[in-house]
């Protein structure tokens, strides 16, 4: 069986497109290339294929015509491939013309104290351990209360079955406060304050990936995130293990940069600044757009132009660059719905710790930013049900979200008069 096509699994009608014979598929299999022709079906069909005996990536071949209408994409379920991570998602644009009688969420506090004695981010203040929080005015770097890692955790040794896997998981997590201030937020923080977080991050990222192999930055941002502290902070999860995902990401860029010479992420972002439906943002050193492949509504990724494996590698002008990029995407999510916009991201960059001086050019650095709303302030995303249970899927398309996010203005709703005239002139 090795080698042949087996019978369709599952077909995507697309009305008014013209014979699938046109396509090519875009896997090959065990290292050899379908034949360029597929059998012949009915016109207008596009063929997902199983292929027995493989695993993972391998086991589906997607035929596709070179360019589907765009009545299609925003009007017709489909599904789009992640090459970064490995997925696929279910793209249902026809769903945003329901009407939503689901849950909505509280409106946010309209404010938050400057300063509040008894929040233990704030600077003054007294933490959980009884420990004393300096009057800092910039970034604030400090051990978790409460880690989910620790350095000294005790080997669970051997298995006793291979269904009953366990090993050893040891590691550091930090808390980073971004501001002294609990009612900002980075895109009301100005550009140099914004550059220091950055600055920040590079440096922990120095500090931790010396001993480990994988130094995880991420935000929280908003209750609807699970973020239970509204003063601007991160955290840096520093662990002895890389995690699932990071996996997945080495795994597919290395395959890509084995099979094509170029980093799979500078060979993307080069493809999007072409095809440019999908870009909110760029400037010189940075790309932000909606990924092909976006799962949450307004998904973006944040790309640097140049090869960069880590952020520590990031120049004086590139963190400039980045600093300002980063003001105007999140200035344009709060203005999306007029709301401090929640989300969580995180930075993934090549692994660290003993390893990091082998070859790791496959790697680009990202920034991953996944908000949950989707049609107002209070409708978000829920990922449960089919998404929890077959594969992600999205209602509005990447292209419409990229769209909407590109229209939007680069100063804040929340300024006044006086202020967005500033900014604007800045």
């Amino acid at each position: 069986m090795e080698g042949r096509v087996a019978a369709p699994l599952a077909f995507l009608r697309i009305p008014g497109v013209a014979s699938c014979r046109t396509a090519e598929p875009i896997l090959s299999t065990a290292g050899r290339r379908q034949r360029r022709t597929p059998p012949q079906q009915p016109s207008g069909l596009a063929v997902i294929v199983g292929l027995p005996g493989l695993a993972g990536t391998q086991n589906r071949v997607l035929l596709f015509l070179r360019k589907l209408p765009s009545l299609v994409t925003q009007e017709h379920q489909h599904i789009r491939y992640n090459p970064l991570q490995d997925e696929w998602v279910l793209v249902s644009a026809h769903r945003m013309k329901r009407p939503w009688q689901g849950q909505v969420e509280p409106q946010l506090l309209k404010t938050v104290p400057r300063h509040d004695p008894l929040n233990p981010l704030c600077p003054g203040a007294t933490r959980a351990n009884g420990e004393v929080n300096p009057h800092y005015d910039g970034t604030f770097l400090f051990d978790n209360d409460f880690p989910a890692l620790q350095p000294d955790a005790p080997d669970p040794g051997p298995s006793d079955h291979p269904l009953f896997q366990a090993g050893a998981a040891r590691g550091v997590c930090k808390v980073m406060c971004f501001h002294p201030w609990s009612d900002v937020t980075l895109p009301l923080m100005s550009v140099p304050e914004i550059r220091a977080v950055i600055d920040a991050w590079a440096s922990v990222t120095e500090e931790l990936g010396a001993q480990y192999p994988w130094v995880q930055i991420f935000e929280n941002k908003g209750a609807m995130m699970g973020c239970s502290n509204p003063h601007p902070h991160c955290q840096v999860w520093a662990s002895s293990f890389l995690p699932d995902i990071a996996q997945r990401e080495e795994r597919c860029q290395l395959a890509y940069q084995s099979q094509h010479g170029e980093p799979l992420l500078m060979e993307y972002g080069r493809q999007e600044l072409l095809r440019k439906e999908r870009l909110v943002l760029t400037s010189e050193h940075w790309l932000v757009l909606v990924p092909f492949w976006a799962v949450w509504p307004f998904q973006t990724l944040l790309l640097p132009r140049r090869h960069v494996r880590r952020l520590p590698e990031l120049t004086p002008t590139e963190r400039d660059d980045l600093a300002s990029i980063m003001k105007k995407l999140l200035t344009k999510y709060d203005n999306l719905f007029e709301t401090s916009f929640p989300y969580s991201m995180g930075w993934h960059g090549a692994p660290t710790g003993s390893e990091a001086g082998a070859d790791w050019d496959h790697w680009q650095l990202h920034a991953h930013y996944y908000p949950p709303l989707l049609r107002s302030a209070t409708v978000r995303k829920f990922m449960v049900g089919y998404e929890m249970l077959a594969q992600a899927q999205r209602d509005l398309t990447p292209e419409q979200a990229a769209e909407r996010l590109r229209a939007l203005p680069e100063v804040h709703y929340c300024l006044g008069q006086k202020d967005r005239e500033t900014a604007t002139i800045a």
